[in-house]
């Protein structure tokens, strides 16, 4: 009877394992979309907003790659090193946004208005928690350290996407043209605070699948 319990038990961690890697999977799958029509509509209209989302989806994916390296690998070494390279990635999206937005707002630069950007950050802010969520019941049924903490990386994503509405949604409406680098200097706290961890070469040393 304990045999087949440690059988069942087994089979079970299997099985909330490839949820797991498939939940991975399809949070890569939609950052990178995400980062492609960021970035894209962004270059577009003019819109650092959009633009720093975009770069920022791209520094995730790289991010949740980072976790499945590890799982794959298990070198801490190796995990640390590749969490100071995304953590600098990280400050220096910073300092891109930094510079545009402030000049943007000096020059009185106004980003075009593009209601396919709203609808696209409105499915950000709806995915995201989602995708936040089901990796957190997955973390919990296999008790994993790092895919719990990849996802407070789809908190942050959808931190941003709310601010991206905001500013999206304040320059097309109202036709507040300083909404959009507002909005994008608004994600700095957030990026900075991810360079920061980044740099500290952050490990999921107890993680395992």
């Amino acid at each position: 009877m304990v045999h087949e319990t440690a059988i069942i038990g087994d089979l079970d961690r299997v099985l909330h394992a490839r949820a797991g890697r498939r939940v991975e999977y399809l949070s890569i799958a939609w950052t990178s979309l995400e980062a492609i029509i960021g970035v894209t509509v962004g270059i577009v209209a003019g819109s650092v907003a959009l633009i720093g989302f975009g770069a920022d989806s791209i520094i995730e994916v790289a991010s949740s790659c980072v976790l499945l390296w590890w799982l794959a690998e298990g070198s801490i070494d190796r995990d640390r090193v590749a969490h100071r390279l995304v953590g600098g990635c990280f400050f220096a999206l910073a300092g891109y946004i930094a510079l545009d937005a402030s000049v943007d707002l000096l020059k009185h630069e106004a980003s075009g208005v593009t209601y396919f950007g709203i609808i696209y950050a409105a499915a950000c802010v709806i995915v995201m928690p989602l995708l936040a969520r089901a990796k957190r019941r997955v973390a919990a049924r296999l008790n994993s350290h790092a895919l719990h903490a990849d996802s407070h990386q789809s908190d942050i994503c959808a931190y941003l996407s709310v601010i991206l509405l905001l500013g999206l949604a304040l320059n097309a409406l109202p036709g507040w043209w300083w909404a959009d680098p507002i909005a994008a200097l608004c994600m700095l706290p957030i990026i900075i605070r991810e360079g920061v961890a980044g740099l500290r070469g952050k490990i999921c040393s107890h993680a395992h699948f």
